[in-house]
C-alpha cells in the first residue's frame, strides 16, 4: 500500500509538470555557499543541494525548523514528544552525529551528545537554510559524513529605510508566540534586530503503557509537557566601495521544557543556544580574496528530576548540567587562477570545552585543519577537487578528500558524479564519561568513524518545471556501537552500508506551485555476522521510504496550500525488535493579505488526526491548528 501511494503521488506530479507551459517563468537557480565554502549557483555545486528561503518559510507556515526539514530528500527527523522535546536528524541514513550544522558559518552542537539541538532554533529568526547532502569532511573536517546543514539568521535589507516586523501566533495546546523585529540598511550597511518568545502547555510526551513495556520514558506519566522559549537575534554589517566587508551575527535561544519520566511530575530541562560570529573579507589583490571568520557557540543544558537538580544518570538519561563551548577561527584565501578557475586555501582552528556537574576524564580538546579546493570549468565540463588534513589533540591526524565532475547539456540538463571520504570524531561521552558505580561508561581508545561515498546524479531546469534524481552509496567503517552485552560501553566493531535514491520534481503551473520529494534508502548494519548480532538489520529510526508533496496557489490576496508527508515503517533499536509503524500526515494552510503590509495565516496540521510515533513509546501531536497575524511592510 505504501509503495502504491508513493508511486501514484510522484507519477501525478510528474504528469502535471511535464504538461506545463514551456514559456512560463524559469525556476531561479539560487546561489549557495555551503557546498564549496564559496558562492556558486546550485547547478555549479556538483552536489545534491536544497535551499529553503524566507519566502518558503512564510508560505509553508512551519511550527519549528524541524517542520521545514522533514521529508526533504534524504532527511528524516524524529522527536520524543511535542514542541521543544529532544529531536534527532538523520541525513542520507547516517547517524544523527554524522550531520554538521552551522549557524551563519559557526559550528553548533553538544560536545557530549554529538549533535545539534535543532528543536531549539526559533524558526522566526531564520532567513535561509542550505542542505548539502553527501560527504563534506574535505572542507569542514569532522562529522560531515551525511552532509552539512547551514542556517542563516534574518538579514537586514538595503532598503534605504527602517522596516519593522511583527508576528503573533496562537494555536492548539495553549500555544502563543510572538516576534518583533527592526531591520534596514542602505547601499553600504544593513542590520536586523529581533526578539521573540513562545509558550505551549503541551501534551503528555510518553505513551501510556511505557512502564509495563519498560520503554520510552519507562513510567506512565500523564502530565502535559509545557514548553517556553525566549529568543533574540542581531545581524549587522558594512560593505565599503572597494568590496571590503565586515559583518557580525548573534543568536540566543533559551528553552524551559517539561519532559516525561516521573509519575510524580516535576521533570524540567533548561536549555540554551548561544551563537556569535564576526566576518571580515577583503581583497589585497584583484584576484585574491581573504576571509577571516571568528565565532563561538554554546550549548547549555541543565536538567531537573522531580524538581530536584541531579548530577548523575537517571533512567539512562543525563541529568545535571552539561555546558558545551566551541571557539572557532578560520582563514580562507580564494585565488582566481583565471576567469573560470578558482583555488581556495584555508586553515580552521576549533577548541571544544565542556563544563559539567559530572567529572569527565577530559574536558577540552583542540583541532586544526588545513584544506585546499580547486574549482574549474572547461567548456561544458566542471571539476571540483578538495583535500583536507585535520590534527586533533585527542585522536591524532586524519586526511580526507573529494572529487566531483559535472557536464552541462542543452536545455538545462546536467549530470554529475562525485566521490568523497569523511569521518566522525567520537564525542566526550564516548571517550571520557566516568564510570557509573564502578562500571565503565566510556572508551578512550575509540577510533573515528570513517566513510567512503559515491554519488551519480542528473537534474534539469526547463521553463516552469524542474526535476532531479541522484543515486548514492556510503560505507562507514569503525562504526561506534553501544551493546547491552558490554554494559553499553561504546566500541568500534561494525560497518554500515547505505544505498539510496533521491528524486525531486517541481513546477509552477498557472499560479500553482508543486514540489515533490522521494527518498528510497537501505541504511543497513553491514558488520561481520560473527561479531555483530545485528548484521543485516536496518539502522534505528531510519525508514526505507519517505515522500513529501507541497502544493500552493495564490488567488489575488488569498493563498492556499497543503503538504503531504509519508514514511514507511522503521525500528527504534539496532536489533529491529521495536517496530515504528509507517504513517502519513496532511497539513492544510491558507493566508489572506487583507492589506499591503498585513497578513493572516491559518494552518491545520495532521488534518486526519493520525496516531504515529517517530521514537518508540513517545507521542506525536494529533490534529492541531495555528493562527498567525503578520506585519511585514514591502
Amino acid at each position: 500500500m505504501e509503495k502504491t501511494l508513493l508511486a501514484a503521488a510522484l507519477l501525478c506530479c510528474f504528469t502535471t509538470a511535464y504538461a506545463a507551459d514551456q514559456d512560463g517563468a524559469s525556476t531561479l537557480n539560487p546561489v549557495v555557499v555551503t557546498a564549496t565554502r564559496t558562492a556558486v549557483t546550485a547547478d555549479d555545486a556538483l552536489s545534491s543541494v536544497t535551499v529553503i528561503t524566507r519566502a518558503d518559510i512564510e508560505r509553508l507556515q512551519p511550527v519549528s525548523a524541524l517542520d521545514l526539514l522533514a521529508g526533504l530528500p534524504g532527511v528524516n527527523v524524529t522527536q520524543s514528544g511535542g514542541i521543544g522535546q529532544v529531536s534527532t536528524l538523520f541525513l542520507r541514513g547516517t547517524n544523527s552525529t554524522h550531520t554538521l550544522v552551522l549557524i551563519d558559518g559557526v559550528r553548533i552542537g553538544s560536545v557530549t551528545a554529538g549533535f545539534a539541538s535543532l528543536e531549539q532554533i526559533p524558526v522566526e529568526q531564520i532567513e535561509r537554510i542550505e542542505i548539502v547532502r553527501g560527504p563534506r569532511s574535505s572542507l569542514y573536517g569532522a562529522d560531515a559524513i551525511g552532509g552539512v546543514i547551514q542556517i542563516f539568521t534574518r538579514h537586514g535589507q538595503a532598503s534605504g529605510g527602517i522596516a519593522p516586523s511583527l508576528s503573533m501566533t496562537a494555536g492548539s495546546h495553549g500555544l502563543f508566540g510572538s516576534e518583533a523585529g527592526l531591520s534596514g540598511g542602505d547601499s553600504h550597511a544593513w542590520y536586523n534586530l529581533s526578539l521573540g518568545g513562545e509558550y505551549t502547555s503541551g501534551f503528555p510526551g510518553c505513551r501510556m503503557g511505557a512502564a509495563e513495556a519498560f520503554a520510552g520514558c519507562f513510567v506512565d506519566d500523564t502530565r502535559d509537557n509545557a514548553y517556553r522559549n525566549w529568543n533574540g537575534a542581531a545581524n549587522a554589517g558594512y560593505r565599503w566601495d572597494n568590496g571590503t566587508e565586515l559583518a557580525f551575527t548573534w543568536l540566543r535561544s533559551k528553552n524551559d521544557v517539561g519532559y516525561a519520566g516521573s509519575p510524580y511530575g516535576g521533570n524540567d530541562a533548561v536549555n540554551e543556544q548561544r551563537v556569535a560570529g564576526a566576518r571580515l573579507s577583503f581583497s589585497p589583490l584583484e584576484a585574491w580574496k581573504v576571509t577571516l571568520n571568528a565565532g563561538q557557540s554554546k550549548d547549555l543544558a541543565t536538567t531537573y528530576y522531580q524538581g530536584t537538580y541531579y548530577g548523575a544518570y537517571y533512567a539512562l538519561a543525563q541529568t545535571g548540567y552539561f555546558n558545551s563551548r566551541r571557539n572557532q577561527f578560520s582563514w580562507q584565501n580564494d585565488i582566481a587562477l583565471s576567469s573560470n578557475q578558482l583555488l581556495t586555501l584555508g586553515v580552521d582552528y576549533q577548541q571544544e570545552h565542556l563544563d559539567s556537574s559530572t567529572g569527565y576524564l577530559a574536558d577540552n580538546r583542540d583541532d586544526t585543519g588545513t584544506y585546499a579546493q580547486y574549482l574549474g570549468t572547461f567548456g561544458r565540463n566542471e571539476v571540483q577537487l578538495s583535500v583536507r588534513h585535520d590534527h586533533n589533540q585527542q585522536y591524532g591526524s586524519h586526511d580526507t578528500g573529494a572529487a566531483s565532475w559535472g557536464y552541462h547539456f542543452d536545455h538545462g540538463l546536467r549530470v554529475y558524479a562525485s566521490y568523497g571520504t569523511a569521518f566522525h570524531a567520537p564525542t566526550f561521552n564516548d571517550l571520557y564519561y566516568p564510570p557509573y558505580y564502578g562500571v565503565p561508561s566510556a572508551n578512550p581508545d575509540l577510533k573515528p568513524e570513517k566513510s567512503r561515498s559515491a554519488e551519480l546524479g542528473v537534474a534539469q531546469q526547463l521553463g516552469p518545471w524542474n526535476w532531479g534524481v541522484s543515486a548514492y552509496q556510503t560505507r562507514i567503517d569503525d562504526l561506534i556501537l553501544l551493546d547491552p552485552s558490554r554494559n553499553y560501553v561504546p566500541f568500534n566493531v561494525s560497518k554500515a552500508r547505505i544505498r539510496g535514491v533521491e528524486g525531486q520534481l517541481g513546477a509552477n503551473l498557472d499560479g500553482w506551485r508543486v514540489q515533490a520529494y522521494l527518498t528510497l534508502q537501505q541504511p543497513k548494519d553491514a558488520g561481520n555476522a560473527t561479531a555483530d548480532a545485528n548484521s543485516g538489520n536496518l539502522l534505528p529510526r531510519r525508514p526505507e521510504r519517505m515522500a513529501r508533496i507541497d502544493i500552493d496557489r495564490r488567488f489575488g490576496a488569498f493563498g492556499v496550500g497543503a503538504t503531504w508527508y509519508a514514511a514507511a515503517r522503521s525500528y527504534d533499536d539496532a536489533a529491529n525488535v521495536n517496530r515504528l509503524g509507517g504513517y502519513s500526515t496532511l497539513a492544510l494552510r491558507a493566508s489572506w493579505h487583507f492589506t499591503q503590509d498585513w497578513q493572516v495565516e491559518a494552518k491545520l496540521a495532521n488534518a486526519f488526526d493520525r496516531n504515529y510515533e517517530t521514537v518508540y513509546y513517545y507521542n506525536q501531536p494529533g490534529r492541531t491548528w495555528y493562527l498567525t497575524l503578520r506585519y511585514s511592510p514591502d
